[in-house]
């Protein structure tokens, strides 16, 4: 039995689910479903996976992810509330051959390519619309959306169809590894601490962890360090060489260059894109 299937029912009387997701951040589960799922993040910051790929995501972030390929959101630590629109329907929810007519051939298209996950930049307007609206007319909300997304084209994000090939020790390996490096993120981190926290040697732990997300350890745990210094930057006056040491990283020159592999720019750059922090008044 694959122990990272997810079963989802749909909220009758619709064929489909929807739910908003609020909470003080998401926990990784490594999982996955028949279901395709379009997922709106309102709130909140983290890092993302998706089959092979590894990101962040933050308000705004609109992606649809295909059956049967793994994913989990995990969040950034210190933002007080997360929240996301979570849309979950099966390819025949409105009849077995319905987005087989020529007139649909576009969003067949685009669930096809959904198995290599999708990212949009849509906006929140139409999934407001799906919360607001009776049950029929959520059903035609949801397919005029699927149609405007698959007008507008998304970005794929792994780099080929996804497979969860992940029975219950794999699942269970994964998510162990992925929490203790977004709980132990500021300190210092071996592989053979990220291996320990899955009962497995450093190698097999790297080979593991690479087979099932299509990342390396470091690469990943450098993600988490950046999304977590992201916040930071964002939200406190501290000096970049401050949250540096905050987010795990040992010298502010590996900063600079772990920050700009994974955003493209450097963390001074990043915090000029943001109005500048208030600072805290002084204690009397």
């Amino acid at each position: 039995m694959l122990a990272s299937f997810e079963h989802i029912v749909p909220a009758h009387p619709l064929s489909w689910r929807l739910t908003t997701v609020a909470a003080r951040q998401f926990e990784s589960v490594w999982h996955f479903h028949p279901e395709f799922e379009l997922t709106y993040v309102r709130r909140g910051h983290g890092t993302r996976l998706v089959g092979d790929s590894v990101g962040d995501y933050a308000p705004g972030s609109l992606t649809l992810i295909g059956p049967e390929v793994p994913h989990t959101y995990v969040s950034t630590p210190g933002e007080s509330e997360h929240v996301a629109v979570v849309v979950q329907f099966r390819r025949d929810f409105l009849g077995p051959e319905f987005f087989g007519h020529a007139v649909f051939e576009d969003v067949a298209a685009m669930l096809d390519g959904a198995s290599r996950g999708l990212a949009f930049t849509s906006g929140d307007a139409p999934l407001r619309r799906l919360e607001e609206l009776p049950p029929a007319e959520k059903t035609v909300e949801l397919l005029g959306l699927l149609v405007r997304l698959a007008r507008e084209g998304g970005t794929p994000l792994t780099s080929g169809p996804g497979s969860p090939a992940l029975d219950r020790a794999t699942a269970a390996r994964v998510e162990a590894m992925v929490g203790l490096m977004h709980a132990r993120y500021a300190a210092r981190l071996t592989l053979a601490d990220v291996a320990a926290a899955a009962h497995l040697t450093p190698s097999s732990a790297s080979r593991l962890f690479s087979r099932a997300t299509g990342s390396g350890i470091s690469i990943y745990l450098n993600v988490v360090r950046v999304n977590a210094a992201c916040r930071l930057l964002r939200d406190t006056d501290l000096p970049v060489a401050a949250v540096a040491g905050q987010c795990g990283f040992s010298n502010l020159s590996n900063f600079n260059r772990r920050f700009r592999d994974v955003k493209g720019r450097t963390p001074r750059e990043y915090r000029a894109g943001f109005p500048a922090a208030p600072v805290a008044a002084p204690t009397p």
